[in-house]
C-alpha cells in the first residue's frame, strides 16, 4: 500500500513537471499594450489612416480619462477622442490569430488596424475582445482607436448619479494564440457538490469553449488540471473531442473529487487556480490559467446569509471605481488599494456600484476575501430630466428606443457574466439600481426588461441568484423586488412596511448617504437604519452596505459625491475610523489639531519595484507637521514636484494643492497616485512656503528605461474645471419617489405614498402623534426653486416648511401655523439661487381626527448645484 502511494506521488509530481514544462512553451503571447499611445481631444478626420501624421498628439498611457485631471466636477466633456499605437508583427506572428483585449471603453469604440475598420464595442463598463488577424502584417502596424462618450437613447445606462468620461480607461493587451485556441473568458468552473457534501469534498466542473479557426475538422485533446496557486497538482481530467473546421465546440469536463478542499470566505480567502492546456496530439496549442475558489452560498428570505454552511450577516460598501485626478482611469494597484481600504475598515461586502468593475477588482476581492455583488449597467437618477443626457429617465420614454435598449442591457449583463462568472468573491449579479426612476409610462418597459434580464441572468449562471438592487419603489402591487431573486433596498427601503420580512431573500443596499468633507465626524452613518436600530439587522435580512465607501464624482454635485467615508484623494474621514473601530476593534488615532506648521512629511505606499505597464502606481502622501515632528490640522498651501526621473501626476509634472481648491488639502494631508510608463529612479520633493520640503524616492522597473532629454516629454496638464458650454442648467423635479423620513404613519398610510407620482394616494401621521412630520430627501444639493404641497382633502392645515442641507439645521421657508384657511394644494415660489437645501421638512400644528396631519403629495422644483 505504502509503495503504491509512493508510486501515485511521484507520477503526479512528474506530470506536474511535465506539465509546467509545456505551458512554458505555450505559443499562447500575451503583451501589455498599456504604453506609449498617441492621443488628441476631438473627432479627427483621417486618423485611421495608414501614415497618419500624430506626432503633435500627446503621449499617453493606458489607463486614460478624456476628462484627465478630474477633480469631483459635476461636468466633463462629451464628445470624441482618437488614440493611436504602432506595434510590429514577425512573419511567424501572422501564422496566428491576434486579438486586442480591451477591459473597458467608454462607452463606444471603433478599431482600425492599418486603415481597416475591424471591430467596434457599445458598452463603457464590459470588456471585449476584437479579432484582427486578417488586418495585420509583417513589419510595422498602426492601431487606431476612435472613442465617444456621447449619450444615447438606446445605450444603458441612460442615467446614474456619477459622471461619465470618455476614453480607454481600462487595460488593453495582445494576444496572440494558435489556429485553435481557447476562447476569450471561454472557461467556466464550478464545483457543483460542495454544498451536497458541506464542503468536504466536490468534483470541479469545467465547460470550455475551443475555437478550431483552421480549415480541417480535427480531434483536439484538453487536458484541465486542479492546482494549489504554489503549483502543487490536486486532480485532473483529460478528454479527446473532434471540432469541426471553422467552428467552435464547448468541453464539458469533470475531475474526479477533490477531499478537503480549502474552503474561500472572507477570513481565509483561499484561491486555486485550473490550468487548462489544448493539444492536437503531442503538440501543445494554446493554455490558459482561471483562478477559483471553493465555496458555497445560501441565500434565505427567513434566516438570512450563510456562507460555507455558516451563518455570515455582512457589513459592506458601495464602492465607485473614480479616484482623485485620474477619474475612471485607475491602475489595478488603486483598485487593490480601494478593496484593502474597505477590508481594513471591518468590512466583508462591497457593493460594484453601478456597473460591472474591471477584472482585477473582482481578482483584488478575492485575494483580500471581500463578497462582492456584481451590478449591471442600469440605473436612474432622482429628478430626471428629458432625454439628451445622463439625467434622463432611466428606461426609455419612447417606443422607438426600447427594442435597442434591452439589447443593450442584456448585452452588457451577458458580458458582465462571462468576465467575471469565476471569481468566488461574487455572490451575486444584480439586474439594476434605482430603475424606478423612469417616466411613469415606462415602467411597464423597466418591469418586462428586469425579467428578461433575470432570466439571462439565470441561463448564464444558475449558481447565483439575480438580485434586484435599488428595488425600494413603486411600492404595493407594482412593485419590482420580487421580479428577481433578491430584493436590494436603499435608504428608506429599509424601512418601508412593504420590505420588512419581504418574503424574499433582502439586503439593505444602501444605507447612510451623510455628506461631509473631511475630516468629518467620528460616528457612523446609519441613516434610517437607526429607527428601531435596524442597523443591528434582523434574522431574516443578509447583511447591509453604506453609502458609501469613497467620495465621488457626480453629475448631481458635491453634495451626492461627498458621502463617502473616504475621501476623493483617499484618505479616510474619520467615520471611516469609527466603523474600523467597531468592525476591526483598531482604536482611532489621536486627530490632529492646529498647531503652527514646521515641515512636511512625505511618504508613498511603496517605493521599489513599480511596474511601468499601466496596472501599477504609487499613493504618495504628505503630511503638516510643528517642529516636534507631530502631526497638526493646519492646511496651507503643498506642491508636490517631479525633482528628476520619471513619471507623472495627472496635472503633469507637479501637482498643488489648496484648502479651498477642488485639489485640496484638508486636515493637514493631501494625496495623490502617482505613475510612470517608463523605468527608472524618481524623486519627488513635496514643499510650502516657509516650511522644510520633504522628498520621496520612487524605483520603477520594467522597460524601456527613461533617458533624460530621450524619452518623451510628461505634457503639463493644469486643471481647470471643466464647464460645458453648450448645456443649460436644467430645472428638474424631485419629490416622486425619492426617500421619505417621518416620525409616525398610519397603517396603509406611509411616508413614500405623498411622493409616489398619485395624489390618491397619502400619508397620514399616526394617532397621537404631537408633533408629526414629513420629510423629503432630495438627494441633492438645490437651489430651490419651488414646492408643491398636494393635501387629501380641503381642510384648514396649519404647518410650517423648512429646508436644510445637513438635517441639523433647518431654515423656515414658510410658516403657517396660524393658517385659518382651507387648502387642499399650496404653493411655494421661491426666489432664484436664495433658497438652498437638500432636505424638505413639513411640520404640522395639528393631528386630530377631524384633521389628520397628511400629505397626499410632495414635489420640488430646483437646479442641482455644484
Amino acid at each position: 500500500m505504502k509503495n503504491a502511494q509512493l508510486l501515485f506521488a511521484f507520477c503526479i509530481c512528474l506530470f506536474c513537471s511535465v506539465i509546467k514544462a509545456q505551458q512554458s512553451e505555450s505559443p499562447r503571447k500575451k503583451i501589455n499594450f498599456n504604453r506609449e499611445w498617441k492621443y488628441a481631444h476631438g473627432d479627427v478626420r483621417g486618423a485611421e489612416r495608414i501614415g497618419y501624421n500624430d506626432s503633435g498628439w500627446e503621449t499617453v498611457g493606458v489607463p486614460h480619462s478624456f476628462s484627465i485631471p478630474y477633480f469631483m466636477s459635476k461636468d466633463f466633456y462629451v464628445g470624441y477622442g482618437w488614440y493611436r499605437k504602432s506595434f510590429r508583427l514577425s512573419e511567424d506572428d501572422l501564422k496566428k490569430c491576434t486579438f486586442i483585449e480591451f477591459d473597458g471603453v467608454f462607452q463606444e469604440a471603433e478599431i482600425y488596424i492599418n486603415g481597416q475598420k475591424v471591430g467596434s464595442h457599445v458598452g463603457g463598463y464590459t470588456g471585449f475582445s476584437v479579432d484582427v488577424t486578417k488586418a495585420v502584417k509583417a513589419g510595422n502596424n498602426e492601431m487606431a482607436v476612435r472613442v465617444n462618450n456621447i449619450w444615447k437613447p438606446d445605450v444603458a445606462p441612460r442615467a446614474g448619479e456619477h459622471v461619465f468620461s470618455g476614453g480607454i480607461y481600462r487595460n488593453v493587451r495582445l494576444v496572440q494564440k494558435s489556429k485553435t485556441y481557447i476562447d476569450w473568458y471561454g472557461t467556466f468552473v464550478i464545483t457543483p457538490e460542495l454544498k451536497e457534501n458541506r464542503g468536504k469534498a466536490s468534483t470541479v466542473k469545467v465547460a470550455t469553449e475551443v475555437c478550431n479557426r483552421s480549415s480541417l475538422s480535427s480531434e483536439y485533446k484538453l487536458v484541465t488540471e486542479v492546482r494549489k496557486l504554489n503549483g502543487e497538482a490536486v486532480t485532473s481530467v483529460t478528454t479527446t473531442e473532434y471540432v469541426g473546421a471553422n467552428d467552435s465546440k464547448q468541453f464539458v469536463q469533470v475531475t474526479p473529487a477533490v477531499n478537503e478542499p480549502e474552503l474561500w470566505h472572507p477570513a481565509h480567502p483561499s484561491l486555486y487556480k485550473l490550468v487548462s492546456l489544448l493539444y492536437k496530439g503531442n503538440e501543445l496549442l494554446d493554455s490558459e490559467e482561471t483562478v477559483f475558489g471553493f465555496r458555497w452560498f445560501e441565500w434565505t428570505a427567513d434566516r438570512g446569509f450563510f456562507l460555507n454552511g455558516e451563518h455570515l450577516f455582512f457589513k459592506g460598501a458601495n464602492v465607485h471605481q473614480d479616484q482623485a485626478g485620474w477619474g475612471d482611469a485607475v491602475t489595478e494597484a488603486a483598485m487593490r488599494r480601494d478593496v484593502k481600504q474597505m477590508k481594513e475598515a471591518g468590512f466583508d461586502f462591497i457593493r460594484g456600484s453601478h456597473y460591472p468593475h474591471a477584472p482585477a477588482f473582482s481578482k483584488a476581492c478575492d485575494e483580500m476575501g471581500m463578497l462582492f455583488w456584481a451590478e449591471a449597467p442600469f440605473w436612474g437618477i432622482g429628478g430626471f430630466g428629458p432625454d439628451g443626457y445622463w439625467n434622463s429617465s432611466a428606461y426609455p420614454v419612447y417606443d422607438k428606443h426600447r427594442p435597442g435598449f434591452d439589447a443593450s442591457a442584456l448585452q452588457q449583463l451577458g458580458e458582465m457574466i462571462r468576465i467575471h462568472r469565476n471569481h468566488p468573491s461574487i455572490v451575486a449579479w444584480s439586474m439594476c439600481n434605482e430603475a424606478f426612476f423612469s417616466a411613469p409610462e415606462a415602467m411597464d418597459g423597466v418591469r418586462e426588461l428586469l425579467k428578461k434580464m433575470v432570466a439571462l441572468s439565470h441561463q448564464l449562471d444558475p449558481t447565483r441568484p439575480a438580485a434586484i438592487g435599488g428595488a425600494q419603489r413603486p411600492l404595493g402591487v407594482g412593485r419590482i423586488d420580487k421580479l428577481g431573486d433578491i430584493g436590494g433596498y436603499n435608504g428608506d427601503g429599509a424601512t418601508q412596511p412593504d420590505f420588512l420580512n419581504p418574503g424574499i431573500l433582502g439586503v439593505v443596499s444602501e444605507y447612510g448617504s451623510t455628506t461631509a468633507d473631511r475630516p468629518g465626524e467620528y460616528m457612523p452613518g446609519w441613516g434610517d437604519l437607526e429607527k428601531n436600530d435596524g442597523w443591528k439587522g434582523y434574522e431574516w435580512r443578509s447583511g447591509q452596505a453604506i453609502w458609501c465607501g469613497f467620495d465621488h464624482g457626480s453629475i448631481a454635485g458635491s453634495q451626492l459625491g461627498k458621502m463617502g467615508i473616504v475621501d476623493y484623494f483617499r484618505i479616510p474621514k474619520r467615520s471611516w475610523y469609527w466603523y474600523r473601530n467597531e468592525y476591526n476593534h483598531i482604536a482611532p488615532p489621536e486627530w490632529a489639531k492646529p498647531g503652527i506648521p514646521a515641515k512636511l512629511k512625505l511618504e508613498a505606499d511603496k517605493t521599489m519595484g513599480i511596474r511601468i505597464d499601466g496596472t501599477d502606481d504609487v499613493q504618495l502622501t504628505v503630511t503638516v507637521l510643528d517642529a516636534q515632528g507631530k502631526e497638526i490640522s493646519n492646511s496651507p498651501e503643498v506642491t508636490l514636484k517631479l525633482i528628476a526621473g520619471p513619471g507623472e501626476f495627472p496635472t503633469g509634472t507637479s501637482i498643488t494643492f489648496k484648502q479651498d481648491s477642488d485639489i485640496r488639502i484638508q486636515d493637514g494631508k493631501a494625496a495623490i497616485a502617482f505613475r510612470s510608463y517608463y523605468a527608472g529612479k524618481t524623486l519627488i520633493e513635496a514643499s510650502s512656503p516657509g516650511l522644510v520640503p520633504a522628498r520621496v524616492e520612487l524605483v520603477f522597473e520594467g522597460a524601456p528605461q527613461y533617458v533624460p532629454n530621450v524619452t518623451p516629454q510628461v505634457r503639463e496638464r493644469p486643471y481647470v474645471r471643466y464647464t460645458s458650454a453648450n448645456r443649460e442648467r436644467p430645472l428638474q423635479t424631485f419629490g416622486r419617489n425619492n426617500p421619505t423620513f417621518t416620525g409616525s404613519q398610519s397603517e396603509g398610510y406611509v411616508a413614500a405614498l405623498a411622493a409616489d407620482g398619485n395624489v390618491a394616494t397619502w400619508w397620514q401621521a399616526a394617532k397621537g402623534d404631537a408633533s408629526p412630520y414629513w420629510l423629503l430627501d432630495t438627494e441633492k444639493g438645490l437651489d430651490l426653486q419651488q414646492i408643491t404641497l398636494v393635501f387629501p382633502q380641503t381642510a384648514v392645515y396649519r404647518f410650517r416648511v423648512e429646508v436644510s442641507d445637513d438635517r441639523k439645521e433647518w431654515r423656515v421657508i414658510e410658516d403657517m401655523k396660524e393658517n385659518r384657511t382651507p387648502v387642499s394644494r399650496y404653493e411655494i415660489q421661491t426666489d432664484a439661487g436664495k433658497v438652498k437645501g437638500r432636505f424638505v421638512r413639513i411640520s404640522f400644528m395639528d393631528n386630530t381626527q377631524q384633521i389628520p396631519a397628511a400629505l397626499a403629495e410632495v414635489t420640488v422644483l430646483g437646479f442641482v448645484r455644484e
